[in-house]
């Protein structure tokens, strides 16, 4: 028993040691800069958020919150001499970024970096941002600038954009208010959801569905793992290809809209009812549909392997 006993108390110990190690400890680092419109943010952290939102003036305003897993405050200044945070200006770029030093070899307790670094960032509206995060969300509110973004482990939310917008994940889903130029958002695993879009858009997902509201270009669409949904303002501009292996597939058009149809599925029916359309040879079945649309124009191209497929005009 007394055997025993000595275990019981020693798990004890240790839980409490895992349970202080685990404590959380925050400082916050700030720094403003003077700037001129149409400057260039970058972000780096590893295990950070990262939050961009337009300021009413021009000054840019840099806000990076440690979190460090410290029993004391001491320890947590000792762990803090192995981070490396830089927030600097350069002409009129702005650079925040936060990296600590190498996970040592042979070790595996815990997670690794013990400091992580959210940065929070207001800049002018006119800004283009370069951003990266290797472990937390991704979020930019309504800028005129280019937006790039890449996160491994966490989703991304963008407002309403008025440039070029590259977004990636691996491992959340990605939403779009809206964007004024080209679009190219793609997720391992989650969903897409993108309001309205003037310029092409490219929206890939190997884990959910895909939904767009309005795109004025061209549409490139593919998952491997849901439904995609998208809408059409005005005509088709260029080719467009919608495919899925997992779900069904519903486009929606303006009732004069001028274009080519092709539309196979492997595990569904297609249904294109209301469409003034001219069949080419042979190609009208349950699940395949192929032909012109108020005369023909840029190609439609629409597959699934596990769904239907329904084109509607409004």
């Amino acid at each position: 028993m007394k055997f025993t006993t000595s275990l019981l108390l020693a798990a004890g110990l240790v839980a409490a040691s895992v349970s202080s190690a685990h404590a959380k400890i925050e400082r916050v680092v700030e720094k403003s800069f003077t700037v001129q419109p149409g400057g260039v943010l970058q972000v780096n952290t590893q295990g950070g958020e990262i939050r961009v939102s337009p300021s009413g003036d021009n000054v840019v305003k840099v806000t990076a919150r440690e979190r460090i897993r410290a029993s004391s405050d001491a320890e947590a200044d000792d762990l803090l001499k192995k981070l490396d945070l830089t927030i600097e200006q350069n002409g009129n770029e702005i650079t925040a970024s936060a990296k600590y030093e190498q996970q040592p070899l042979g070790f595996h307790f815990g997670s690794w970096p013990p400091v992580n670094v959210d940065f929070t960032v207001t800049v002018p509206a006119s800004f283009a941002t370069n951003l990266r995060t290797s472990g937390g969300g991704i979020t930019v509110g309504d800028l005129a600038g280019k937006v790039n973004a890449r996160t491994s482990g966490g989703g991304i939310r963008l407002g309403k954009l008025g440039a070029e917008v590259d977004a990636h994940t691996s491992g959340g889903s990605v939403t779009l208010d809206g964007a004024r130029g080209p679009v190219k958002l793609s997720t391992s695993g989650g969903n897409i959801t993108a309001g309205t879009v003037a310029g092409e858009a490219e929206l890939s997902t190997s884990g959910g569905s895909i939904k767009i509201e309005s795109v004025e270009g061209a549409l490139k669409a593919s998952t491997s793992g849901g439904s995609i949904r998208a809408a059409f303002a005005g005509p088709l501009k260029s080719n467009c290809s919608l495919s899925t292996s997992g779900g069904s597939v519903k486009v929606t058009l303006d009732k004069a809209t001028a274009f080519r149809l092709d539309a196979s599925t492997s595990g569904g029916s297609v249904d294109a009812e209301g469409l003034t359309i001219t069949l080419e040879k042979s190609t009208r079945s349950r699940t395949q549909l192929v032909g012109a649309v108020n005369g023909g124009g840029s190609l439609l191209k629409l597959r699934t392997s596990g769904g239907d497929i329904v084109v509607q005009t409004r």
